[in-house]
């Protein structure tokens, strides 16, 4: 039984001490791939040099919203250069955060990372928070045309199938090991399993009990059996779709 993880950033410096490691223990647990997206211009080297050492990963490239205060128009001409010189899978993380300063110019940038997704045939891999209207504002202005991930969802079932119907799936993650988060469950009994992968934001988005701990992709079984009892259904079965959905997401 093999899962991927289509959210990981192990290239943060929280691992480096012991990344062989972290590989080992999820190759055990069954997570044989990953991917990972950059934040910001400065990680982009650094997950190069990191798809190189380790086979199993796959590398997106783009700029966070969170750092939006940090990214310039020089940075999008230098990440076009990236997309058609570099293996990338996807464009991202990018997209609206409205925790985050200077809404009008995150959406600027938002829009030219779909237009270059749409360029070099890429799926986008979308953050947000609080600014699903904000995002689906932009889908209108330009239409992405390879679909992608929306990141961490946690909208409404409504939200689900206007993204779904955009061409996108909705990635699973850490909250859904929460009891509290209802609507979130909700949604992921409703849609469709072909919408869905897996993912584990790690080092961040920790399960249930394992608050103010470092995530791990290993960790990625523990969601994937809380989404088969929320569905009523074999973790192999989560396994199977999930994984197809990632090798047609992203062509790996």
């Amino acid at each position: 039984m093999q899962f991927i993880d289509s959210h990981c950033h192990l290239d943060f410096d929280v691992f480096a001490d012991d990344i062989d490691q972290v590989l080992i223990t999820a190759e055990k647990a069954g997570v044989s791939s990953f991917v990972l997206p950059a934040i910001s211009r400065g990680y982009w080297p650094r997950l190069i040099e990191f798809q190189k050492k380790t086979s199993q990963s796959h590398i997106a490239l783009g700029l966070h919203p969170y750092f939006i205060e940090q990214h310039t128009k020089d940075d999008l001409l230098k990440l076009e250069q990236m997309l058609r010189d570099c293996a990338v899978v996807a464009v991202g993380e990018c997209g609206i955060d409205s925790h985050c300063p200077q809404l009008e110019l995150q959406q600027y940038f938002f829009l030219k990372h779909i237009e270059l997704a749409n360029k070099y045939k890429k799926p986008l891999i979308v953050h947000h928070r609080q600014s699903h209207h904000l995002i689906l504002q932009c889908f209108k202005q330009v239409k992405p045309l390879y679909g992608g991930v929306i990141h961490a969802f946690s909208g409404s079932l409504q939200d689900a199938k206007k993204y779904i119907s955009l061409g996108f799936s909705l990635g699973a993650g850490g909250v859904l090991t929460y009891q509290r988060a209802k609507k979130t469950r909700g949604v992921f009994q409703q849609i469709d399993l072909n919408h869905i992968v897996l993912e584990t934001d790690a080092p961040d988005m920790p399960l249930f009990g394992k608050q103010g701990q470092r995530n791990e992709p290993a960790n990625l079984v523990e969601t994937a059996k809380v989404l088969a009892e929320l569905r009523g259904c074999e973790l192999e079965h989560i396994a199977q779709s999930t994984t197809h959905n990632c090798h047609r997401i992203f062509g790996i």
